[in-house]
């Protein structure tokens, strides 16, 4: 399934032009990503490859991300990936509350150009027992500082990848 990211009508993107999402069936609680970013590369600040640790305020920078929730739950989890190969996951106890960093297997984070595109794949494992209600984003950085704030679906006011609202799409 190929997903389409759009930009928050506050933060719009001269370097990106569009930027999607695949997500891959999943296996058992498995799920793989496969971002995408076309544009401008040469206008987006990309992080530097690091080693594939844990690695805190992520999303400061560009930054791919995925939240999920088990239907009908408050608590969600919030995976951070960069395209330096660094990670976070997050644990929430509901709406920005109750923030935590759980135990997790590592996801695996590679990333190539492709076609005049920036590609970042992350497999990783979901929590718990589906079905799950995820929200799709990333944060794009340009060289000259400005960031942009894409989502499958954004929250009404200032962006907000958190917000319930942009929990839309359901995996098994």
């Amino acid at each position: 399934m190929r997903f389409t990211l759009f930009p928050h009508p506050s933060t719009p993107s001269a370097a990106a032009a569009e930027v999607s999402v695949e997500v891959e069936p999943l296996q058992g609680r498995q799920v793989r990503l496969r971002y995408e970013l076309r544009g401008h590369l040469e206008n987006v600040l990309v992080p530097a490859p690091a080693e594939p640790d844990r690695q805190d305020n992520l999303w400061e920078h560009t930054c791919f991300e995925m939240f999920a929730r088990i239907v009908g739950a408050e608590v969600y989890d919030e995976f951070n990936f960069s395209p330096s190969t660094e990670w976070a996951v997050y644990r929430f106890d509901a709406y920005r509350q109750g923030f935590g960093k759980p135990v997790v297997l590592a996801p695996r984070i590679e990333t190539e150009i492709e076609d005049d595109a920036f590609v970042l794949h992350a497999a990783f494992n979901l929590p718990g027992n589906g079905p799950w209600r995820v929200a799709l984003s990333a944060v794009i950085e340009e060289t000259n500082g400005a960031k942009s704030y894409w989502a499958l679906k954004h929250a009404p006011g200032k962006p907000d990848f958190h917000h319930a609202d942009g929990f839309v799409l359901e995996l098994p």
